[in-house]
């Protein structure tokens, strides 16, 4: 297997917008929400393992996640998780992984992908991926995924294609990027078939996006710079603890990619979504003949079109609603309308407020 391949697996966010199952303490990375038998991670992890040699993975995590990493992920050992004390967005995570793939192979290829997303066609995206690390190997660039769109999504970024590359006829430059438009805008990137939802998964070699840091994020650059003599030895945290707070919280698309000439998008359309809300699980989840996605142990009357998670070994009964989310845990009930899915930030914020976060 190649060992110049790596991927970095970024699972440092919280999930919130799965609250209340999404958990501060357990997050949707590390839970089964697709009722899978398996965790976004675990799954995210398989994907990659008939590419990337087991030792060439590293997971970016937060350090209170650091042991739920390794309980999904057996395989690992302890030095492939790379803990952040706090979190600062994805520039400072992918500058932390390329720092340390250089001090462990300068010849490194970065593949970068987030933890919790759902594929459904697993062979087709691990070509895709194959494909865009032949590319960046010919040209030194840098890469990202882009999914053909299905629908005017308001919730997705969006990459406008240009120029096909002569050689990979599924590899365009990119013009621009555009974050969550309005759904008339949607609609327009739709109709243009100029745009594809960015998928924030990343391809690029480890001294291109060295390169590209130093020259758009100079002060992120610079702070990673500073302690490069510690990467891969056993202070190497002590002394990621003591930079990670100078970071500014950033993310990689604006910080780096739309400031950056050299930026290519591979086109592909292998069964996608970041699955970043209960709406998108319901669009993706199993229905039934009402369609309703619901758990084990539960009995529904002139109910439709709705999500009911709950305990597994808890009866659940519900009648009369259409269009709605109900999320039963141990401590916490949750009803809301799919329509109005976006309250739960204002729920969270609340709940904070009211000085209850052991329910967050």
């Amino acid at each position: 297997m190649d060992k110049n391949k790596y991927c970095i697996i970024m699972a440092g966010g919280i999930g919130s917008r799965f609250w209340p199952i999404s958990r501060n303490a357990k997050p949707k990375q590390f839970l089964d929400i697709l009722d899978t038998g398996k965790s976004f991670i675990r799954a995210t992890y398989e994907r990659f393992e008939a590419i990337v040699p087991q030792e060439n993975f590293l997971i970016v995590t937060n350090r209170e996640y650091k042991e739920l990493v390794l309980e999904h992920i057996p395989e690992l050992n302890e030095d492939q998780v790379l803990c952040e004390p706090i979190g600062r967005n994805t520039a400072p995570c992918i500058a932390y992984a390329a720092m340390r793939l250089r001090a462990m192979n300068p010849n490194a290829d970065m593949i970068i992908t987030p933890s919790d997303h759902l594929i459904l066609n697993v062979a087709e995206f691990q070509s895709v991926v194959t494909e865009a690390v032949d590319f960046i190997r010919e040209n030194k660039s840098l890469m990202t995924i882009g999914i053909k769109p299905s629908r005017p999504d308001t919730g997705y970024g969006y990459i406008q294609i240009g120029k096909v590359d002569e050689k990979y006829s599924n590899i365009n430059r990119v013009k621009t990027f555009t974050e969550k438009p309005t759904l008339d805008v949607a609609k327009v990137f739709l109709e243009s078939g100029e745009f594809m939802w960015n998928s924030g998964i990343f391809i690029w070699g480890v001294d291109t996006i060295l390169e590209a840091f130093e020259t758009h994020l100079p002060d992120i650059h610079s702070l990673f710079s500073s302690i490069s003599e510690h990467y891969n030895t056993p202070i190497e945290s002590e002394y990621i603890d003591r930079i990670y707070p100078e970071c500014k919280a950033v993310s990689i698309d604006f910080g780096l990619m739309e400031r950056a000439e050299n930026v290519y998008v591979r086109t592909s359309d292998f069964g996608w979504s970041d699955i970043g809300t209960w709406g998108s699980l319901y669009q993706y989840a199993s229905k039934d003949e009402n369609g309703n996605v619901v758990s084990d142990n539960t009995l529904l009357y002139s109910t439709k079109n709705s999500i009911v998670k709950s305990p597994k070994d808890k009866l659940t009964v519900v009648e009369g609603l259409e269009d709605y989310i109900v999320v039963d845990t141990e401590d916490v009930l949750m009803i809301c309308p799919k329509s109005n899915e976006q309250s739960i930030k204002k729920f969270i914020d609340e709940v904070k407020y009211s000085n209850k976060n052991q329910f967050v």
